[in-house]
């Protein structure tokens, strides 16, 4: 079939996928925000919290002899979301506290968090593979996967609506946090200036941890949302981490909107790049979107800091 028959359903498969890097991009763009630092350990954050998601849903699945169905299919989506979200949270707690609080304090220079990152990225993916193996691990369906309802030609399954509502839910929430709260106020100002913050009487380190934890929160749900529609696996976080990065960046890495747009950009190109070439070309052309975006325009489509948005 032509790419004109098949866009809508392309259309409806990127902004899946899009959402999903989305989520994770926030993580990165709220730590780069305050911190001007890359967390390249992110990404197994976003593994944990899929194991941790997974773990927690998974039995409650097996109560039923077949696939649950109506509020018992939604009870298993949140009880998973949660325990996603928190395994995730956690995650990021320790690893600013462990990882990079001591850099801080010594104001080590940035190869030192970079080195940091990696080890701490090393150490959470052989300790998952050492728990819970190297293989991936399946979680049951949690809900029927029927059709929906029909966009043009597109087909929006329950799966499909499921992810795109619950990231789009999170993406909303995170956006009014930053813009309207008192905590968003303290964020956008650490990221602005924060010598001129803690003058001002913002507790600079409580926004850190905070951001790390929320940044973290959003990558573990997100990673039951990839377990919920794949598997898990300890090496899971790779892929969908360099693809958040790159969609953090082509958004404007700093910037919470521009993470958002980057991601459902990025997804976009992909579902219609895989289609139009091939499908094993999907992660060539993330990579050909980062490097392409850091040679014509490295601010971002967006290129506005966290401390002078919203």
């Amino acid at each position: 079939m032509g790419f004109v028959h098949q866009f809508w359903q392309l259309t409806i498969d990127g902004l899946m996928s899009g959402s999903l890097y989305a989520v994770i991009a926030l993580g990165y763009t709220l730590v780069y925000g305050v911190l001007q630092l890359i967390n390249f350990a992110h990404s197994e954050v976003f593994m944990l919290g899929a194991f941790g998601g997974l773990f927690a849903a998974r039995p409650i699945i097996h109560m039923f002899d077949h696939t649950p169905s109506g509020m018992a299919s939604v009870g298993i989506v949140m009880v998973g979301l949660i325990a996603g979200a928190a395994s995730g949270a956690l995650a990021a707690f320790v690893l600013e506290r462990v990882a990079y609080r001591p850099l801080r304090k010594r104001n080590a220079p940035r190869l030192a968090y970079l080195i940091s990152a990696i080890g701490a990225s090393g150490f959470a993916v052989n300790m998952a593979g050492k728990l819970w193996g190297h293989q991936n691990v399946p979680l049951p369906p949690a809900f029927t996967n029927g059709v929906v309802f029909h966009i043009f030609t597109g087909k929006v399954n329950t799966q499909t609506l499921v992810i795109i509502a619950v990231a789009a839910f999170m993406l909303i929430v995170l956006d009014t946090l930053v813009a309207r709260t008192r905590l968003g106020q303290s964020i956008r100002a650490v990221a602005q200036d924060a010598d001129t913050a803690i003058m001002m009487g913002v507790n600079v380190e409580r926004v850190i941890v905070l951001t790390f934890v929320i940044g973290g929160a959003l990558a573990g749900a997100g990673g039951f949302l990839q377990a919920m529609t794949f598997s898990a696996a300890n090496n899971m976080g790779f892929l969908p981490g360099v693809k958040a990065f790159t969609a953090a960046v082509l958004g404007g890495i700093g910037n919470v909107r521009g993470a958002v747009l980057g991601g459902l950009t990025l997804g976009l190109i992909e579902s219609y790049g895989g289609f139009i070439f091939q499908a094993s070309y999907k992660d060539v052309i993330a990579f050909l979107v980062l490097v392409l975006i850091l040679m014509v325009r490295p601010t971002g489509l967006l290129g506005e800091r966290l401390g002078r948005a919203a």
